[in-house]
This record gives C-alpha cells, structure tokens and sequence, in this order.
C-alpha cells in the first residue's frame, strides 16, 4: 500500500483541531452566552459558531459530513430550545442524536457500507480499487462497530445525566466523555486502518 498509506500524523493534526472546534466550541459559546445574558443568547451564539463552521468546511473544498450533521442538529437544537425555553431541552436532540449515530454506525456495517469508510475518505482520498476491496471494507467495519459501542454508550451515559443532573454535571460528563475520548478512539482508527490497509492482502 506504498501510493495509499496515510500519514498518521498529518491526518490527526488536520481533524483534531476540527474534532475540538465542533465538539467544544459551540458547547463553551452556548454557557457562557446562557449564563451572562440569558437562554436566547446562548441559543443563537452557540448556532452561529456551528454554522460558521459548516461555511468553512464548504469553502475549503471538502464535504463536511460531520459539519453538516453538528449544523443540522444545531437547527434542531436551537428551535427546541427556543420553543420551550429551557436549557435542559436544548441539549435533548443532540444527546438522541448521538445514541441515533451509534445505531447508524451498526447498521452500516451490517448494510456492508461501513460509516467509518465514509469519515474517512473525507480526510484521504482511497483509490477506487481499494474502497472496493473487502479488506477495505472489513477494516472500516471494526472501526464502525467500536465507533457504534462508543456512541452509544455515551449516548446512554449522557441521556442519564441530562434527566436526572443538574445542567452543569450534564456538560462535564459531555465535554469529558467526549473529546478524550473521541481524540483516542480517532487516533486508535487511523492507526488501525493504516496498520489494516497495509495487509499485501489488500487490493486483491
């Protein structure tokens, strides 16, 4: 796999900072906002960090899939909030959303079309021949179902504290099972793809 091996560190210094920009920011812009001036506030502020995300991504020429799903929530987010006008509903599409994701991540692998293929070819561009090879395929698939148990078990994990927690506990249990752990299990599937694609057995 000389022409397709991907280099670990560039990938993960290309999406790191996109993992904590999506995943902090908007979360960081929405409290601050909430608590100095009030629950609107907070609601449009943490829109408009996620949207100006989604504007970069498409203006720097890639598909954004995940900027695109966190903008699509944020819309989703920002009316429920609106609406009933509380903070603890405001959070509640995002945490289904991501017990949803962990569902989707299962049911691709089971579909044959691995999501986790999907994230990646975002960040390198896999010659056809090798999307199209099963050892392509299985690799992204295990990553798939380690990505499904981790969704879901935060989605449970989170749905729990947002029911029966205070806010405040809700968004430190959010934040700390979210990007250590999402960073660690994106750096584990890069080192597991490149360690899997490089198999001779790849591309037959």
């Amino acid at each position: 796999m000389s022409e397709t091996t991907v280099s670990l560190r560039a990938v993960l210094a290309d999406n790191g900072p996109r993992l904590l920009r999506d995943a902090v920011g908007p979360v960081l812009v929405f409290y601050v906002g909430w608590k100095t001036l009030g629950l609107v506030v907070g609601i449009f502020a943490a829109t408009a960090v996620t949207t100006a995300s989604f504007i970069w991504e498409r203006r720097h020429g890639r598909t954004g899939l995940g900027a695109s799903i966190g903008f699509t929530i944020a819309l989703v987010q920002a009316v429920t909030g609106l609406l009933s006008g509380s903070a603890r509903w405001y959070f509640a599409p995002g945490v289904i959303a991501n017990t949803l994701g962990g569902l989707v991540f299962l049911g691709s692998v089971v579909i044959g079309r691995p999501l986790a293929a999907v994230f990646a070819s975002e960040s390198y561009p896999f010659p056809p021949e090798l999307k199209a090879s099963r050892p392509f395929r299985r690799v992204f698939g295990r990553i798939s179902l380690v990505w499904a148990a981790y969704l879901l078990g935060r989605g449970v994990l989170r749905l729990s504290m947002l029911v029966y927690t205070s806010i405040e506990a809700f968004l430190v249990v959010s934040v700390l099972s979210g990007i250590p752990l999402s960073a660690a299990l994106m750096t584990w599937s890069f080192w597991y793809a490149v360690r899997g694609l490089r198999s001779p057995a790849v591309g037959r």
